[in-house]
């Protein structure tokens, strides 16, 4: 076998992927856990050390690392799969990857400190930028400061933060007179979670609390200069093909791929209900009704048609650079594009299934009611927000895009 062609060739069947396969199989496990990832506002113990036995928390690490470096569309699958048995553990798991990645972008000295032989390392925190100021030191900076939306943060080994370098107490400037940030990467013993600070309707399981640091030192290996709005490719050192993609092919789609799996279990629940139910002042089950059933059939359809997008757009992205070419801004506004309506296509897919459950979907135990609070949470977040249509309109227009779409 030719192992060259092999690694850049996208898997024909990516379902048939060992860590895809891993991920179909916990699914009726993660029902087991619900009640305790709902009440105790994190992944259990239990559950993350099989999370940790299924590379589940090492997909995106190099192998030379000891990670599986997976594909895109198999790292996504993996979540989307996770998301429809727990949207909780679907979250933190497309998160983990990507801090993972934004870690990648590191000096080498810092990459294996978070990473040596025989790691678990899970990244927890968030890459967006703000939180933190610092001082520079000998050696790295003091810093301090408080961030929110830590998912994962009970389980992790490291917190990813964003800050600003303040000398004499003015923050630095890029050459263009911009703002300029830093990520950093800290120990988990060095942060402190707020507690109470993620009172939310869905997604409790993700533990995303704030948390601070408060003049804690962080060697200059351990940080990487934040580049891009959200973020761009920093990593792309690493040898391999997934390293070579965009940002575009992994941000935005990641928190794609747990809304259209929240939706895949939301259209299943409607369809186990539709099987046992009677709505009151009826004769024939809920399966009988005409509307339900063209309910669950649009449903499906609108939400594979934006699961489809997404998957071509980034494998379009995929197979140009496994031709040798560049990606264009076109290809990667279409990448966001595609993400963006995937999630929006969740959204639909929800709330027609939602409707036609009845008073069952309101009642806070349900199955449909669970995953229409965990999903209008997903589709509140900045990656999937509205504002990526005019961006990509703008770049097919060939009109400036702005700075978070480069």
């Amino acid at each position: 076998m030719d192992t060259m062609a092999e690694e850049t060739r996208l898997p024909v069947d990516i379902d048939a992927q060992p860590v895809v396969q891993a991920a179909a199989a916990l699914r009726p496990v993660l029902r087991l856990y619900h009640e305790e990832i709902e009440r105790e506002q994190r992944l259990p113990p239990a559950l993350v050390a099989q999370v940790h036995a299924a590379g589940f928390y090492r997909m995106v690490i190099p192998r030379a690392l000891g990670g599986l470096q997976v594909d895109p569309l198999t790292y996504l699958r993996v979540a989307e799969l996770l998301a429809e048995g727990a949207g909780s553990v679907g979250w933190n798991i497309a998160n983990n990857g990507v801090g993972q990645l934004v870690t990648l972008g590191m000096p080498d000295d810092g990459v294996f400190e978070i990473y040596p032989p025989g790691h678990e390392t899970v990244i927890a925190g968030t890459a967006v930028q703000g939180g933190g100021t610092a001082v520079p030191v000998e050696g790295g900076y003091r810093v301090s400061g408080r961030w929110t939306f830590g998912s994962g943060c009970h389980e992790s080994a490291w917190m990813l933060g964003s800050f600003q370098i303040l000398d004499a107490g003015t923050p630095r400037r890029r050459p263009d007179g911009g703002s300029l940030y830093w990520r950093g990467v800290f120990p988990r013993a060095d942060a402190e979670i707020v507690p109470d600070s993620w009172d939310v309707a869905g997604l409790r399981g993700t533990g995303s609390f704030d948390w601070t640091v408060q003049d804690v030192f962080l060697p200059e290996r351990r940080t990487v200069p934040h580049v891009g709005v959200p973020l761009d490719n920093q990593w792309d050192r690493w040898p391999g093909m997934s390293y070579a993609l965009p940002s575009q092919a992994w941000v935005g789609p990641h928190h794609s791929s747990v809304i259209t799996g929240i939706a895949r279990a939301g259209i299943d629940a409607l369809i186990a209900l539709a099987s046992e139910k009677t709505p009151r002042g009826r004769t024939g089950m809920l399966c009988d009704n005409p509307q339900v059933q063209d309910a669950i059939g649009r449903a499906d359809a609108i939400l594979n048609a934006g699961r489809a997008y997404r998957t071509a757009t980034i494998a379009e992205l995929w197979n140009t650079i496994a031709a040798g070419g560049e990606t264009t801004l076109e290809q990667r506004a279409r990448c966001r594009l595609a993400s963006t309506y995937a999630a929006d296509s969740a959204r639909e897919a929800m709330d027609l299934v939602y409707r036609h459950g009845g008073s069952t979907s309101f009642k806070r135990e349900s199955r449909l009611a669970e995953c229409w609070r965990d999903l209008h949470v997903v589709g509140q977040t900045v990656t999937v927000a509205p504002e990526w249509y005019p961006i990509g309109g703008r770049a097919l227009l060939g009109i400036d895009t702005g700075p978070r779409l480069r």
